[in-house]
């Protein structure tokens, strides 16, 4: 799908600021949030409970390709719900954004990320793809006649996105693959109105998979500023996905990313973004970059307690807010809500 009514000309938002400037602001949000001890590691995936709640990274990537990563920005960790985001972005490019939505939504459900009274409640429609109930359903949009076909397609893409190839982590997926009955019995609810359009098992199965690749939060930042750039990662200069996609996938995120919290991250963050139980947190800025953090720590919504100060702290201080005309954030002053 062409994106032929917006000039690409007019639609940047600027740039990022100078690099001592941003390695600074870098430095200084770790050094403020990296003894924040306020949230608990996710246990209802085993393996996932045994991170380190100490660990702390982040990580900044340009559209230019221009990267700056502070702390614990290199260490590996499961995607988990952050696949989501660029999962939706893969089948929107190759179905047609409106086929998507016509077959999913892009609608906030205002209730927990697994919740299965949210699909009664709407006639068993998946609301967005951002909850598990969305995600189930896009993943079952994946091009492919099998399960594994599905699977090659979403690892190269997700691949893509990230520059590099991502690797499965197998512990992880032992374990949620053991204890995801509920995403199962959600995929068999989705069967049973009629919104899914593969084998329920399968697709779970597909999606479990997809939650376990390894990445660091430096690939978010790389990924997230692939959408940044309309579809372009600035790193290996390979298209990914239309430009199109772009605009409707970070549409998306500012709505539903940070589940019933979304509203909230926007009013105050003022970024698009996506968060994973693991501790991943990536923001976009149109035509700027990308901001990602990781901390195990999570809120009682699912996310990341640092990584949301941090974002907070840097979206103000590097003028990354849409909604706002200036930074609203000197060195060494406080973030303003």
């Amino acid at each position: 799908m062409s994106d032929d009514f917006h000039d690409p000309e007019l639609i940047s938002t600027g740039r990022l600021p100078r690099e001592e400037l941003v390695v600074q602001l870098m430095q200084d949000a770790y050094d403020r949030y990296v003894t924040v001890d306020t949230g608990a590691v996710a246990d209802y995936i085993p393996a996932l409970a045994d991170a380190d709640p100490a660990l702390f990274g982040l990580s900044i990537v340009s559209v230019t390709g221009a990267s700056h990563s502070v702390g614990d920005a290199l260490h590996e960790f499961s995607i988990q719900s952050v696949s989501k985001a660029f999962v939706f972005a893969l089948v929107c490019d190759a179905l047609g954004p409106e086929e998507v939505l016509g077959k999913v939504g892009v609608n906030n459900t205002g209730l927990p990320f697994n919740s299965v009274m949210a699909l009664e409640l709407n006639g068993g429609s998946p609301m967005n793809p951002l909850v598990n109930a969305g995600a189930l359903a896009t993943t079952s949009l994946v091009p492919g006649a099998t399960a594994e076909d599905k699977w090659a397609f979403v690892q190269a893409g997700l691949s893509a996105f990230a520059g590099r190839p991502l690797t499965l982590d197998d512990d992880v997926y032992a374990s949620e693959a053991a204890h995801n009955r509920r995403n199962q019995a959600i995929a068999r609810l989705l069967e049973s109105y009629g919104r899914i359009a593969h084998d329920p098992l399968e697709t779970t199965d597909v999606y479990t998979r997809q939650c376990s690749l390894l990445v660091s939060a430096t690939d978010l930042a790389v990924m997230g500023a692939t959408l940044a750039d309309g579809g372009v990662n600035p790193v290996t200069g390979e298209r990914v996905v239309d430009p199109s996609v772009c605009r409707y996938v970070l549409a998306a995120l500012a709505t539903s990313g940070l589940y019933e919290r979304s509203g909230e991250w926007l009013f105050s963050i003022g970024l698009p973004g996506k968060s994973g139980v693991s501790g991943g947190i990536v923001t976009i800025a149109p035509g700027k970059g990308s901001l990602s953090t990781f901390s195990p720590r999570l809120d009682a919504a699912g996310n990341s307690v640092r990584g949301g100060l941090a974002t907070r702290y840097l979206s103000g201080a590097l003028g990354l807010n849409l909604f706002a005309s200036r930074a609203e954030v000197e060195p060494g002053g406080d973030a303003q809500m």
